[in-house]
């Protein structure tokens, strides 16, 4: 017996300090396919569970499964609820915490529908009948409603051949990405009654409602909507409130010409909190939301916070009604922060170089729960509870264990006219102190962005290959203050680019870079920017453009963004110089020297593929390298696994070739 024991004693000893000194390898594009997303985190009503959903990988289908978990508040049990192939998403208690609902179209649903799942045991029941397609949601207080918005029913399939009838557009606006052509199919609130299961229509019109929150007695709801004349050229979305009964009367809260959105009403049911955007141009682009509050009743709202010049979100009260909780978008990081009302003043809750995001309140207790990455940990979910932060999910933790991350500091760069600019270095695990790198400018899209202090497998992936990668923190930017974010307008290519060449100049004098071997690469804004980098400076020896245009003039009509060129830019045939101006990447195509290579998605209505195409064709057409990879069926984010392996792996070959 003794030899026994001291057998599965030394054998237990081993087996622990195999783990201890496990090999890490380098990330590969592969790793797509392992890493898992979490999302959606909400605390049960007796606070001693926190349901979220776990998106992976069905490598046979080539997509992600969002399936629903749970962990318990102490974080020691963890359970999964569903598992089904088709995936469920958007869980949500039950005031009572008897059920959890979620959403999911399983067992051939043409559309989503609301599904009941009784967390005492059993399977889950679908419980709606939907013909539109389901937005928002939310539980009445007294659990027997279901507040929802939907959208009209699309009737554009013949009943006998299911052909579809042609598109029909009137509208200003008429195409955006993802949603494809804009019909006139318009989002409006229901509420679907949980033991009759009859629906009842409280909104009607050629308008769209948003964000249905209701009252803590249950007697009314507060929404969003946008109600000017001529919608389609502004984004003047207001708060709204109304009595929770069909044909009641809809009561106007905001009035502000910008964006009023997100609200949130206090427990006493006296006040709504609702983020406000700085702007009230006819579009959002360069503004940052701001703190707000609102009598329920109605009256003038207040802004909040207004020395903070940072964007907030995720507004949660506290159970006192006194204070807000809300996440700050600072330099390179997001925090949370709370608000004293009465003396509109701030304190910092939990903060560090991390991300935090969608914070949750904890029914009963002003404890919160928030999603956190870190630069070398993918999203987990932490408790936040009397400003001391605890993990509760360890989602990622098979995945961070196999693989040895690249480092990650913040730098600050001056631009040749002496503005500081705030940017993230990664630099392999492997690399020797001292040894110059080559380098990958990788630029963020938005442009009202900024790389901050979370997880970035793109960058990580470069890194892994031996880069030093370095995300920059342009002018047009969050995180600086509502000046820095306006700085490019009507502007665009000009400051950008200097700050991105500071940031490789600095890079280069400090002796991290070799600056023989230096590439540029980004998506969407990102991609349009290295268009305007590789037309402004020559050193660059490899690019990769993603969803990127130059020859702007032709981006006009064919893209989402009307609104904003015809107030930032004017409308071509006025400001016809203007628009050429910002097409200097297409007009000095035979200055560029840089290969490239372009990509693009088929169905990308944000930044459609005629912006690849063209640049592709110049540069064949002057005889520089150049690929064009368009993705099939994609939007402008692309979802597929295995074309987000394929990207990587075209990075990894394009930039090896000419930065080896």
């Amino acid at each position: 017996m003794k030899l026994v024991l001291s057998f599965l004693l030394l054998s237990a000893i081993s087996l622990h300090l195999s783990a201890q000194t496990q090999v890490k390898r380098a990330l590969k594009p592969s790793d797509v396919y392992l890493l898992k997303s979490i999302d959606e985190a909400q605390v049960s009503p007796d606070g001693k569970w926190v349901a979220y959903t776990v998106s992976t990988v069905d490598t046979a289908k080539d997509k992600r499964n969002s399936d629903i978990w749970m962990v318990s508040w102490d974080g020691t049990q963890t359970v999964q609820l569903t598992n089904s192939e088709d995936g469920e998403s958007t869980p949500r208690w039950s005031p009572d915490g008897k059920y959890l609902s979620f959403v999911s179209d399983r067992n051939g649903e043409k559309v989503s529908q609301i599904w009941l799942l009784d967390t005492r045991g059993g399977e889950a029941k679908k419980i709606t009948g939907l013909k539109g397609d389901l937005g928002d949601y939310a539980w009445s207080p007294d659990g027997k409603k279901i507040a929802m918005s939907i959208k009209d029913q699309d009737f554009t399939d013949t009943a006998k051949s299911k052909t579809r009838v042609p598109f029909v557009m009137d509208r200003y606006q008429f195409k955006q990405d993802i949603k494809g052509y804009i019909e006139n199919r318009y989002t409006h609130l229901y509420i679907f009654d949980i033991n009759t299961k009859k629906t009842d229509t409280l909104t009607k019109g050629n308008f769209d409602e948003a964000s249905p929150a209701w009252s803590p007695d249950g007697k009314q709801l507060a929404f969003v909507s946008n109600r000017t004349t001529d919608r389609d050229r502004n984004e003047n979305t207001d708060i709204w409130v109304m009595d929770a009964i069909a044909g009641a009367a809809m009561k106007q809260l905001t009035t502000w010409a910008g964006a009023d959105i997100n609200p949130q009403w206090s427990p006493d049911g006296k006040w709504i909190a609702y983020t406000s955007s700085s702007s009230n141009l006819n579009f959002t682009m360069y503004g940052q939301t701001n703190l707000a509050v609102v009598a329920a009743t109605g009256g003038t709202p207040k802004l909040l916070a207004g020395s903070l010049d940072r964007p907030v979100s995720d507004i949660q009260w506290t159970k006192d009604n006194q204070q807000l909780t809300f996440i700050v978008e600072d330099d390179r990081k997001q925090y949370i922060a709370k608000l004293n009302i009465a003396g509109n003043t701030i304190e910092t809750v939990a903060e560090g170089e991390k991300a935090y995001a969608d914070i949750e309140r904890a029914p009963g207790s002003d404890a919160l729960i928030a999603l956190m990455s870190e630069p070398q940990l993918p999203t987990e979910i932490y408790a936040i509870d009397n400003n001391a932060v605890r993990r509760l999910t360890h989602v990622q933790d098979s995945f961070v264990n196999a693989i040895e991350f690249a480092t990650v500091e913040g730098f600050t760069s001056t631009s040749k006219d002496g503005t500081t600019i705030s940017n993230i270095l990664y630099r392999p695990a492997t690399a020797a102190s001292g040894k110059k790198l080559p380098l990958i400018l990788y630029v963020h899209g938005g442009p009202v962005g900024q790389d901050n202090y979370e997880f970035d497998l793109t960058r990580q992936m470069l890194a892994s290959d031996g880069y030093a990668v370095a995300g920059i923190n342009y002018r047009g930017s969050n995180g600086r203050g509502i000046n820095f974010t306006k700085a490019i307008y009507a502007d665009w290519g000009n400051k950008e680019v200097q700050d991105i060449l500071g940031a490789a100049n600095y890079l280069v004098e400090k002796g991290i870079a070799d600056e023989k071997k230096m590439g540029i690469g980004g998506w969407s804004y990102g991609g349009i920017l290295t268009n305007y980098t590789i037309a402004t400076d020559t050193r660059f020896k490899a690019a990769a453009s993603g969803a990127g245009s130059s020859l702007q003039l032709t981006m006009y009509g064919v893209d989402q963004y009307v609104t904003q060129y015809e107030t930032e830019l004017g409308a071509p045939w006025k400001n016809q110089k203007k628009w050429l101006d910002l097409s200097y990447p297409f007009f000095k195509a035979d200055k560029i020297k840089t290969p490239t290579m372009f990509m693009a998605s088929e169905k990308d209505f944000n930044v459609p593929t005629a912006g690849a195409e063209q640049m592709y064709q110049a540069l064949k057409s002057l005889g520089i390298p150049a690929q064009l990879i368009i993705y099939p069926g994609q939007f402008h984010g692309i979802t597929k696994p295995s074309y987000q392996v394929d990207r990587y792996e075209r990075y990894l070959k394009w930039f090896g070739g000419y930065l080896k």
